[in-house]
């Protein structure tokens, strides 16, 4: 373990002392009462990505597939069009079984009274199906695409997660935390709202997604950091004295099924050598040992040099984070994973590849080949 990472012992204070909600004791009773919106896990479970292609109709597709062949869930990246949310709600009159899940949505691209709207009307219509994902996305995407000032992540994802609960417990809202406000907004109560889950890499973001939320849900990690991170989701579960065992650890696996192993490698490289070099992403990789390469990540970067920023994942670093093989080798890493402490796995093959592997991808992990 390199010697910046340590279990630390998360201080909810990151919420202002001097708030209502928070000074008497607000928060203490958020996150011991949060087992009642807990809808009900079934672990080891396995999803599709979405959305599966510009179209929405690509969606309803891939969807329709995954139920039919033994997935147990799919989830929604939310960064762009088609958007997630609105068409998660589009799936409910198409499926029946399936979990419908968003990892993630940025909470400085809409309000805690918008989120907890938006959470009420999916949980009316995938009842017991939705899992409402928060996360801070990335300083890139969230300053250059959407105009909104990147400021202390942690305690926004915190502060949303609070404020969104609230509300979908039928509380009016009444918060300034932190320059995050809602005052006299109310819905009304559900009787088994949608849980909320929390992206996160490293160890304070970790802990708090465990402490405030009821699943934590991770991204691009090497597997030497599994443990690290799987220690500090118990931490935090256990810091707000729940039980850690209903804690859901969800997990987004780059996975293809290919011959071609360098090639796939190269994928791999091209799409996320540029979330390496952000700051968010950049550090998460140093925390998890590889410091040199997040320096050179960085210098291509500025550079703009993508054969140095690039270069700077090696294959035995792309094998650590990507899933890259023959099925019997990609069910083989992923069931250690789920050994190790993730629940949930969502395939999601690597961009660029052809359409023939990704459809042997998700055809290895339908029900018929594949028992998590």
């Amino acid at each position: 373990m390199p010697q910046n990472v340590r279990l630390l012992d998360y201080q909810s204070a990151t919420i202002d002392p001097s708030t209502k909600h928070y000074f008497h004791g607000y928060h203490q009773e958020f996150v011991m009462n949060q087992s009642s919106s807990q809808a009900s896990v079934q672990k080891r479970r396995v999803a599709v990505t979405l959305p599966a292609g510009p179209q929405v109709s690509d969606t309803i597709t891939r969807v329709k597939w995954a139920e039919a062949n033994g997935y147990t869930d799919a989830w929604f990246a939310d960064a762009g069009a088609p958007d997630a949310l609105t068409t998660a709600a589009a799936l409910a009159s198409e499926t029946s079984t399936l979990r419908i899940g968003v990892a993630v949505t940025p909470v400085f691209t809409r309000t805690p009274a918008v989120l907890a709207a938006t959470a009420n009307t999916l949980g009316q219509l995938l009842p017991g199906r939705f899992v409402m994902g928060l996360g801070s996305s990335s300083q890139t995407m969230m300053e250059n695409w959407h105009g909104q000032e990147f400021g202390k992540p942690l305690t926004r994802v915190k502060n949303t997660a609070i404020m969104v609960r609230s509300i979908l417990n039928g509380e009016k809202s009444n918060f300034d935390l932190d320059g995050l406000r809602s005052h006299g907004y109310s819905q009304a109560q559900m009787d088994n709202p949608p849980p909320i889950y929390i992206a996160a890499l490293r160890s304070k973001m970790i802990e708090m997604a465990t402490e405030v939320g009821d699943g934590v849900i991770f991204n691009l990690w090497p597997q030497r950091a599994l443990p690290w991170m799987i220690e500090h989701a118990k931490h935090g579960a256990q810091n707000a004295g729940k039980d850690w065992t209903n804690v859901e650890i969800v997990n987004r696996a780059m996975v293809l099924i290919t011959d071609d192993k360098a090639s796939a490698r190269d994928l791999f490289r091209a799409a996320f050598a540029p979330y390496y070099a952000t700051p968010v992403y950049n550090a998460f990789l140093a925390w998890a040992g590889f410091t040199e390469a997040a320096q050179t990540i960085t210098e291509g970067w500025a550079a703009r040099d993508r054969a140095k920023t690039g270069g700077a994942l090696s294959d035995a670093m792309v094998d650590e984070i990507a899933v890259i093989g023959s099925a019997d080798e990609c069910r083989e890493r992923l069931i250690a994973d789920m050994a190790a402490g993730i629940d949930t796995q969502i395939i999601s093959p690597l961009a660029g590849a052809s359409e023939a592997d990704i459809e042997r991808t998700f055809e290895a992990f339908s029900g018929n080949n594949f028992t998590p």
